[in-house]
């Protein structure tokens, strides 16, 4: 855990948040400013800054948020029609918040 992370004190319950699903490994909420009708970050609750510090130990994790992913796409119900799953990595990539976590977007309407 970090002390001055965002993702670590949600985690850590420090900040309220509702969970759309937890395990030991990970959380899911809501993004605060949506891209998309439906706009989750998935998190784990190691804390690890970004993609470029993951290491060998860090592969299970990894592989389980797209797991996590897969069956919250299905949840909110756009398994079917489509989403986007999209890491930021570092300022120059858009990465806001230093606690890895992939966002799940989607929802639009189709034409």
């Amino acid at each position: 855990m970090s002390l001055d992370c965002l993702f670590c004190k949600i985690v850590n319950r420090e900040i309220p948040s509702e969970f759309l699903y937890e395990d030991d490994t990970y959380v899911v909420f809501k993004d605060i400013k949506p891209a998309a009708p439906v706009h989750l970050l998935l998190v784990p609750k190691k804390h690890i800054r970004c993609i470029n510090d993951l290491t060998e130990e860090d592969r299970d994790i990894l592989s389980g948020l797209f797991m996590v992913a897969k069956e919250m796409a299905k949840e909110q119900g756009v398994n079917e029609s489509g989403y986007k799953l999209l890491f930021n990595v570092e300022k120059g990539g858009g990465q806001e918040i230093f606690h890895l976590h992939l966002h799940l977007i989607g929802g639009w309407k189709k034409n």
